[in-house]
């Protein structure tokens, strides 16, 4: 990756790049979709396929002049307000369609999507927050070493003992620390922006 000191969202604005722009859909894509399935009632799949198109478009189109509010959590809300309203367009467009069985259960849950302060939105931040960490996890993976990735996943995210784990992996505690210490550095660095 070009620039692995700045964050994901930093390299995309300042330095658009396809590696970066690529990431960006991967780390995205499994996520709006599974939100859009959720809450979009019953999508057929290409309707699904190309929501999720219009959603990343959108962020695609305005990225390069989001201002981050430095509030945790703007990109996130900027995010679920794209989404949100990409589905209220889509289902505003189907209106001449029969109604079907939970639909205004959907409208509900989408008013209540749209207010930053309500019960869902929360689980939506938090859902958010937990899945961009895992993703991120893998997309950094390949960028360490076995035993680096293994000191971190068993200290960081197991709560193992360093001195167990350098036994286990033939390391110095020191090492595995070092190598925890790096994990967690290059996370925060892909992460800013996105979940803070």
């Amino acid at each position: 990756m070009p620039d692995t000191s700045a964050s994901l969202l930093d390299r995309i604005r300042l330095h658009p790049d396809g590696p970066s722009w690529k990431r960006l859909v991967d780390l995205y894509t499994p996520l709006i979709q599974g939100w859009l399935r959720r809450f979009g009632g019953a999508l057929q799949s290409h309707d699904l396929d190309d929501l999720v198109q219009d959603v990343l478009g959108q962020v695609i189109r305005g990225l390069p002049t989001f201002q981050h509010s430095h509030r945790a959590g703007a990109f996130r809300c900027w995010l679920r307000t794209i989404a949100v309203h990409r589905l209220l367009a889509f289902r505003r467009a189907q209106k001449s369609r029969p109604m079907t069985y939970g639909d205004n259960s959907i409208d509900e849950e989408l008013a209540q999507l749209e207010d930053p302060e309500s019960d869902l939105s929360t689980l939506w931040d938090q859902e958010h927050d937990q899945y961009v960490l895992q993703r991120l996890r893998e997309l950094i993976e390949p960028e360490f070493n076995a035993k680096s990735w293994q000191s971190f996943t068993r200290t960081a995210l197991k709560g193992e003992r360093a001195a167990a784990v350098a036994a286990d992996l033939g390391m110095t505690v020191n090492a595995v620390l070092l190598a925890k210490s790096r994990v967690l550095r290059r996370l925060r660095q892909e992460s800013r922006g996105l979940i803070d």
